[in-house]
């Protein structure tokens, strides 16, 4: 049990649109009968009125008297810990709402790619019939996957992969069991595990540890006609490195969805790549976001008022 809080007036902070309105947030909550709070969407200024806020990006307003903070993405790398810890203020995270949405577009990425749909797309626009040689579009169920990164989210894909047909091996810090992979390695034999993969899945969180983990050495290792898939942080590749090897054809290409600099700035090589598709941080998108945020939203406020363990609970 932990401390009860009392969660009687809950800001959801103005983000945008992106990766749910917060007015449709606000709405789904107001559903909430057997709640005894109220949810309302507030500005960063107003942010210290509330006893929580939902929010997309940590603000140091959160700090000033606010119980909990519930970020709606899963990653937490912007958020200052030390400081929620030292105010008090609980922090939870959206951990497991996306896994199997981005996992979706994981897949929708191996066949985009593995067909060649991309190139159909932009012939499009030239009203351009033709097509591609005989020997580009390759068969999925006889290709092979190594997914970086096997926690909720790089579970999922692995097991749609496999539900493909593809032979799918992983890379993790722990053992991982159940997910019909042929064989786990530790990061540090990152260059092993890809060698042989035809798709590199990228579902690893960004830590110190993961930091620019792909690199240089592991395009080298990577077979020339593999490509790369990163639905997780920008962050964790090298773009340097990653360029080069798109433009010196050492790997076939990129699905890209994440980036160090978002937006992605003009001028960024990736947009005038034939072989690289390029979607904006938007793997997770889908119709039902904003249900799962509210319903994980609902359980901690319950789970907070009456002195339970919140879920996804990070500090």
């Amino acid at each position: 049990m932990t401390q009860e809080r009392s969660i009687r007036r809950v800001g959801i902070h103005e983000w945008g649109t992106h990766p749910v309105p917060p007015e449709h947030l606000r709405a789904l909550l107001a559903e909430c009968e057997d709640l005894d709070c109220a949810f309302e969407v507030c500005s960063t200024d107003e942010a210290a009125e509330y006893d929580g806020v939902v929010t997309l990006f940590h603000h140091d307003e959160f700090l000033d008297g606010v119980e909990w903070v519930h970020n709606i993405r899963s990653g937490y790398e912007d958020f200052p810990l030390d400081a929620y810890r030292d105010r008090d203020v609980v922090m939870t995270n959206s951990t497991g709402v996306a896994g199997d949405l981005v996992a979706e577009t994981v897949t929708g990425f191996v066949l985009t790619l593995a067909k060649g749909l991309h190139r159909f797309r932009d012939r499009q626009h030239d009203r351009e019939w033709g097509r591609l040689s005989w020997e580009r579009p390759f068969e999925v169920g006889q290709s092979s996957a190594c997914v970086v990164g096997l926690g909720e989210l790089g579970g999922s894909a692995a097991t749609r992969l496999g539900v493909l047909g593809m032979d799918v091996d992983g890379v993790d810090i722990r053992p991982v069991s159940g997910l019909g992979l042929g064989r786990v390695y530790d990061p540090a034999q990152i260059e092993d595990a890809v060698d042989d993969a035809r798709f590199v899945v990228l579902t690893t969180p960004l830590n110190d540890a993961t930091r620019g983990l792909v690199d240089q050495s592991v395009f080298e290792a990577m077979r020339e006609d593999a490509y790369l898939i990163n639905v997780s942080r920008g962050e964790i590749v090298v773009e340097d490195d990653l360029v080069e090897a798109l433009e010196t054809d050492e790997i076939a290409g990129a699905a890209l969805d994440v980036f160090w600099d978002e937006p992605l700035p003009e001028d960024a090589p990736f947009w005038e790549m034939d072989n690289v598709v390029v979607t904006p941080h938007a793997a997770a998108q889908a119709d039902t976001y904003g249900d799962r945020i509210a319903e994980l939203v609902a359980t901690n406020v319950d789970r907070l008022t009456h002195g339970g363990t919140p879920w996804n609970r990070v500090v």
